[in-house]
């Protein structure tokens, strides 16, 4: 592997061959890919108009440079169309942003990774899944963008397991986490709208998230039982940002309970106030199980009372809300890194 050119693999080369070589060399998922020859790898650079040699930066914790070459032979290996492309570089740009913390969400031993959600509308234009089972198999564009990406912090940036990638456990999300938010299915505002973009404009906002965590909620009638259950799920002392508050958590928001928190009048704002004012523990939790590294946690006035209040995040808006998913009283949690904030992209489409 060279900074200037990938891996040179011949055409005819055959396909078990082919796949045995490259995972002797250690840049696979361990799952089978297509083999990058040059030729796959020139189809799919058709998918965009940035010259193939353009760098887009270094990517830690290796430094590889991730050129526009490099991103399509990780696309090709994924099993991406070359239409796909222009969502890999959108992320790519974003998780070189210095707020998303790269080197941290690569290296740690923290069970992170990059979370895809897709807005506008390549959603529909690349048949990027925003319903039922969003955050599971079915869907080649959810599959192949998120498993690019994976393959990106294996090959690029150097995330190898054990050497590079540090992570304890790991964990299934790092084969593949993308998905499109639910614009027809959300009672408010789309996420890239609230971030300042047109609603014609395609964008793909990149999360570090932990694998999500289930909100079950099938019997309150009224979104102030929704919203309780989101503080419960996500107040435990177990995850990173129980102590770690200068980062985000994302929510993932069911149609169905969406529906019912925006049929009692509630807005995203308000949601992510009420969040922020009741996810969290108490500072005599914490220090029971010797989480006291002031420096790090969110703000809290340590002399207001004898036992004050530590939220997960340091503001409303760093909780990350969307609504994505189908039919069922269901939602997903996302704690993150803690280190890290989400950055959103606009997408090239042509």
């Amino acid at each position: 592997m060279t900074d200037d050119r990938f891996l040179d693999l011949a055409d005819d080369l055959d396909f078990e061959a082919a796949n045995e070589a490259l995972y002797q060399l250690g840049v696979t998922d361990g799952l089978p890919v297509i083999p990058p020859t040059e030729a796959r790898v020139a189809r799919m650079l058709a998918g965009t108009r940035r010259d193939a040699g353009q760098s887009l930066g270094a990517m830690g914790p290796g430094y590889g440079k991730a050129t526009i070459e490099k991103i399509a032979v990780n696309a090709v290996m994924a099993g991406c169309r070359p239409e796909y492309l222009p969502v890999l570089i959108a992320a790519c740009e974003a998780m070189l942003e210095d707020e998303f913390n790269l080197y941290g969400i690569n290296a740690t031993t923290h069970p992170v990774t990059p979370m895809l959600v897709v807005n506008g509308p390549a959603v529909e234009r690349l048949r990027i899944n925003s319903g039922y089972n969003c955050m599971g198999p079915g869907w080649r564009a959810n599959a192949t963008i998120g498993r690019a990406i994976r393959l990106i912090l294996i090959n690029i940036a150097g995330g190898s397991p054990g050497n590079g990638d540090r992570a304890t456990h790991g964990t299934p999300a790092k084969f593949s986490f993308c998905m499109g938010e639910n614009e027809m299915a959300s009672p408010w505002e789309p996420l890239h709208v609230r971030r300042g973009f047109d609603p014609g404009v395609s964008t793909v906002t990149v999360h570090g998230s932990e694998a999500p965590h289930e909100i079950n909620n099938h019997t309150s009638e009224d979104g102030a039982g929704i919203l309780k259950t989101f503080v419960s799920t996500i107040s435990t002392l177990g995850h990173n940002n129980s102590y770690l508050g200068h980062g985000e958590v994302a929510i993932c928001i069911g149609p169905e309970h969406a529906d019912t928190i925006a049929r009692d009048g509630i807005g995203l704002r308000e949601v992510q106030e009420y969040l922020f004012a009741n996810a969290g523990n108490t500072l005599s939790r914490l220090v029971g199980i010797t989480r006291d590294n002031y420096d790090a946690m969110a703000p809290f006035n340590r002399d207001s009372v004898s036992d004050p209040f530590v939220p997960l995040v340091s503001r409303p808006e760093d909780y990350l809300l969307y609504v994505a998913g189908g039919v069922g009283k269901h939602s997903m949690a996302m704690p993150s890194f803690g280190l890290t904030k989400s950055v959103t992209r606009a997408i090239e489409l042509d």
